[in-house]
């Protein structure tokens, strides 16, 4: 069984940073991609920024520059700096991770950015 664990998230308000952590546990022999997806009110769940085990790393147009995805794979965690908040930046956001070849999801943790 492998689980993620998020942590971090909150209310801020514009211009502000937040991170958020993600914490895989379990029957992990290996990490590939892992990465960050949000879900905002009314909306489908997208794409915020994935890293490869080797560092590589591919964000949406809209958080370019602002937030920054890394990871430690000794630890087997990934982390999403999110600088210079936006409202519209509120969303659930969702970690997830390739481990053992299968996809698995956070739970998600509310990130809310007030104007």
């Amino acid at each position: 069984q492998v689980q993620l664990v998020e942590s971090g998230g909150g209310l801020v308000q514009a211009g502000g940073s937040l991170s958020l952590s993600c914490a895989a546990s379990g029957s992990i022999f290996s990490i590939n991609a892992m990465g960050w997806y949000r879900q905002a009110p009314g909306k489908q769940r997208e794409l915020v920024a994935t890293i490869t085990r080797g560092g590589t790393t591919n964000y949406a147009d809209s958080v370019g520059g602002r937030f920054t995805i890394s990871r430690d794979n000794a630890k087997n965690t990934v982390y999403l700096q999110m600088n210079s908040l936006k409202p519209e930046d509120t969303a659930v956001y969702y970690c997830y991770a390739v481990v053992n070849f299968n996809a698995y999801w956070g739970q998600g943790t509310q990130v809310t950015v007030s104007s």
